[in-house]
């Protein structure tokens, strides 16, 4: 059995507020890239994660490995042995902002949940979840969807144009998503106000540059060549808007086409070939 466990791109992200346990209150839309990992997974006697893929040397298997909690929490609720043989190939940027450990996680759930035949609800599904991070439950159904709360809250996003293209690049570089909340010092954003959906890629593209992506100014403080991969983006021919992901350091660029956005990340790869480039769609879309 295989899952995939595709990118999460955050289209804008503001910081709300703060609790007082520390956490922040986010509001964001969420779309998934065509751009994914991929877990495999088989019966066995015991548990066990291989790791392979471009970027495996990044993510070391150790007992809080997201991938294997998933399994012991996923077992623990079924009241079963946590036995399976799990392979990841890891194909997304390690500690990039674009939601890579929670998507494995939630293709954990999924994976193992068909193949110890443990039939779940949604709720049941969303509840194991949200014990394994904010960001698991979204990647659980990989769709657009807008994220409340510290990420948990989760309701309809608006209607997408058919066809959107999407260009990740990351730097190269990971960033703790931790350090990036902690150099954070501007004043805190008002909830976005969305259309209920949008006509074509260029709509969109006008309504979302006037949201922001309040870790940017923080993230490329900590790592200037996200501003370099932002300019670089935003010069790409046919790109209706370039902005940073998460806690970054990976920045998305918009295209009207699954086909612009393919030929500007090639093109961006061949002149930064120390760059992570990727194009294509959104997942289930590509």
């Amino acid at each position: 059995m295989f899952e995939s466990a595709p990118a999460k791109i955050n289209l804008f992200l503001h910081v709300t507020a703060r609790r007082a346990d520390g956490y922040h209150l986010l509001d964001s839309l969420a779309v998934f890239a065509g751009a994914a990992d991929r877990l495999e997974g088989a019966a066995a006697s015991r548990l066990a994660l291989t790791v392979a893929g471009p970027f495996a040397d990044g993510l070391t298997v150790e007992a809080d490995n997201l991938v294997l909690r998933a399994a012991q929490v996923l077992a623990r609720h079924g009241a079963r042995p946590p036995v399976a043989a799990l392979r990841l190939e890891k194909n997304l940027p390690v500690a990039s902002g674009i939601g890579g450990g929670s998507a494995d996680a939630a293709a954990a759930l999924r994976l193992l949940a068909r193949l110890w035949e443990m039939p779940l609800d949604p709720t049941a599904m969303q509840a194991i979840a949200v014990q394994l991070g904010a960001d698991v439950p979204v990647c659980l159904d990989c769709r657009p969807t807008r994220m409340g709360g510290v990420g948990e809250v989760l309701t309809p996003a608006p209607r997408l144009p058919a066809g959107l293209g999407m260009v990740l690049v990351n730097p190269g570089l990971a960033l703790a998503t931790a350090a990036v909340f902690r150099a954070r010092e501007a004043a805190f954003s008002p909830p976005a106000k969305l259309a209920d959906a949008w006509a074509d890629a260029g709509a969109m593209a006008a309504d979302l540059a006037r949201l922001s992506n309040d870790l940017e100014a923080p993230a490329m403080a900590l790592c200037p060549p996200i501003a370099v991969v932002l300019a670089a983006l935003r010069a790409m021919p046919g790109a209706l808007l370039a902005r940073m992901s998460g806690s970054g350091a990976t920045c998305f660029a918009l295209f009207g086409s699954v086909a612009a956005a393919r030929a500007a990340a090639a093109a961006l790869g061949r002149a930064e070939p120390g760059w992570w480039c990727w194009g294509g769609g959104l997942h289930g879309s590509d």
